[in-house]
């Protein structure tokens, strides 16, 4: 019996011991991770600050004395304004936002406001006046419109993207293609083959008109000469040029037509008695109605 308790009492220190160990150790695993974002500390409300992305940024109360004197002075609530400016300034490190996790980001005065209203809340000050309140509302409104900072991520490193034209990474079965598609080119509209990117267009046989080589006008027409189709057109006679210029002759090879031996100007018998028939059958017609008509 009593070895029995002897390794008893053993068992449960041990296991006293072993969970004391645990604990300390999940205590130190969980302080490291907290302490592993670093506090980045700029010296002013505003302007620019440095840091790595997730970093916390925080500003100094004596950056921001001036600006708490300055609000609680025109709270008008009796306030003891330096008393409550040398409190702040008592503040090592106010926290008012974090680095983001892009190349830059900002820290805008309505953050720093709030947070320099908390800071002076908590350091009790007696010197806020008849109405705490109203003179905290007054030191945030001031410190609002004075302050806010810009961030820049000292680590931040820009994604690369594949060149255009060239092939992204695939991912997935079926061939290598991506979300299970086939990988080979040409499956697509446009020859993407489902990687976002297409090959540049080749337009190097399109026809380009080639731009003309502008002459002056001057140039083209020189003084005292007439333009295109401004001279007055010369007549010769006989083969006579009109005042000494070229012979003018008439366009083609025109000639008259044979009169099968008649002489010009003769009017034919054939025709003639035509003529002379015709009328008579006219006056005879009208000759006939104008009886109808009458009748």
């Amino acid at each position: 019996m009593r070895k029995t308790t002897i390794w008893q009492t053993t068992r449960k220190a041990l296991t006293v011991t072993a969970l004391a160990t645990m604990v300390t150790g999940g205590a130190l695993l969980t302080a490291g991770t907290a302490s592993a974002a670093a506090t980045t500390l700029a010296n002013a409300c505003s302007g620019t600050v440095n840091g790595g992305m997730g970093d916390t940024v925080a500003i100094t109360g004596t950056s921001v004395k001036e600006l708490v004197r300055a609000g609680a002075k025109e709270a008008g609530t009796l306030a003891l304004y330096d008393v409550a400016a040398n409190d702040i300034a008592k503040v090592n490190t106010i926290n008012v936002g974090a680095v983001p996790n892009a190349a830059g980001g900002a820290v805008e005065g309505k953050a720093i406001g709030a947070a320099v209203r908390q800071a002076v809340k908590n350091t009790k000050s007696w010197g806020l006046g008849l109405n705490p309140e109203k003179t905290l509302d007054s030191i945030e409104h001031k410190v609002t419109g004075s302050c806010g900072l810009t961030t820049v991520a000292t680590n931040y490193v820009a994604p690369t993207l594949p060149t255009p034209g060239t092939t992204a990474p695939q991912q997935g079965g079926n061939g290598g293609g991506t979300n299970g598609l086939p990988s080979s080119p040409g499956l697509l509209p446009g020859g993407s083959n489902g990687t976002g990117y297409a090959p540049p267009r080749d337009y190097g046989n399109l026809p380009v008109a080639q731009p003309g080589v502008a002459v002056a006008p001057g140039v083209r027409y020189p003084a005292n000469s007439p333009l295109p189709g401004e001279g007055a057109p010369q007549y010769g006679t006989d083969g006579q040029a009109g005042q000494g210029g070229p012979d003018v002759r008439n366009a083609g090879n025109a000639e008259a037509l044979a009169t099968d031996g008649m002489p010009g100007g003769d009017v034919q018998l054939p025709m003639l008695l035509a003529v002379l028939v015709l009328a008579g059958v006219t006056a005879a017609l009208v000759r006939t109605w104008v009886l109808r008509r009458v009748s």
